[in-house]
């Protein structure tokens, strides 16, 4: 029997949702890192704002309630229109083994409209996975309610919920950064997270890590934390895990985690010992 290994990752079909502004920014930012053997998928209410998304599958969800003109940031529309959409939404998620939800928490869309697509997702036999942000304090009390209420009904519907904190990402960026920048920031991170699990499944390394094994420790996994760390120069493998478990993006310890999922990618110099450096200051902070 021959076997293609190079098409086996393929075979684990990997579904990106992104939802609302942040979550369709998200994805626009996937397409220009370059990420690989996942279908990107952009949601919105905003037909306006869907046309300047470059993702290749592209919905706009309650087009008969709102006529593409979005929610105006109330969140009963929101809902509404993922349910107008449901037919759509659960034809875009049919043969999904993971499927992602990107968004931004807060306004009228993503919140409202994830939780909805996360259930679609999730009766399909797909192990969802939300990667969301919390908006910034500067955005006001009313968002951040809004937030807090979709975040409690996402996690109802997912296997793991991957939340951060924008105004954690103050912490790593200079003080005077510009306003627009600071989304930008915020719209990165759900790239970032999006793109490490799934490079796991289908990026080749040299100790592969399958999707039976993500599914081992993301199924009914609750809530989860994502930190990266990045170095150079001696011990360099070990600086960057050091980085990454004291990141500003983690607001817990993270000792006594039920699991870990860890990737290490490095030039070609990249030794052995660097590597089992950085594994074992891991294991030993989250044993």
């Amino acid at each position: 029997m021959d076997t293609n290994w190079e098409n086996l990752g393929s075979l684990v079909k990997i579904k990106v949702i992104g939802v609302g502004g942040g979550g369709c920014n998200a994805i626009n930012r996937m397409m220009d890192s370059g990420l690989a053997d996942v279908e990107l998928i952009a949601v919105n209410t905003d037909a306006a704002a869907l046309a300047l998304s470059r993702a290749p599958i592209r919905l706009c969800i309650g087009s008969n309630l709102t006529r593409g003109l979005g929610t105006g940031g109330h969140p009963e529309i929101g809902a509404k229109a993922a349910e107008e959409s449901e037919k759509d939404l659960r034809t875009l998620l049919d043969g999904a083994d993971m499927a992602f939800i990107a968004t931004g928490l807060g306004g009228g869309t993503g919140t409202v409209a994830s939780p909805v697509i996360a259930e679609i997702a999730q009766s399909e036999g797909a192990l969802t996975v939300a990667v969301v942000t919390r908006p910034f304090s500067f955005e006001g009390a009313k968002r951040a309610q809004l937030a807090n209420e979709g975040l409690k009904k996402l996690s109802e519907h997912v296997d793991t919920l991957i939340t951060v904190q924008n105004d954690r990402l103050l912490q790593l960026v200079d003080r005077h950064v510009p306003l627009q920048q600071a989304f930008t920031l915020a719209d990165d991170v759900l790239r970032q997270g999006v793109q490490a699990i799934s490079e796991l499944i289908n990026a080749p390394g040299l100790i592969h890590v399958d999707f039976a094994d993500v599914r081992a420790i993301m199924a009914n996994g609750g809530a989860a934390l994502m930190a990266i760390g990045r170095a150079s120069g001696e011990e360099r493998a070990l600086a960057a895990a050091q980085q990454a478990i004291t990141s500003p993006l983690l607001d817990v310890d993270i000792s006594g985690a039920l699991g870990v999922l860890f990737v290490v990618k490095g030039g070609d110099d990249l030794t052995l010992y660097e590597v089992s450096q950085a594994a074992d200051l891991i294991c030993k902070t989250a044993a």
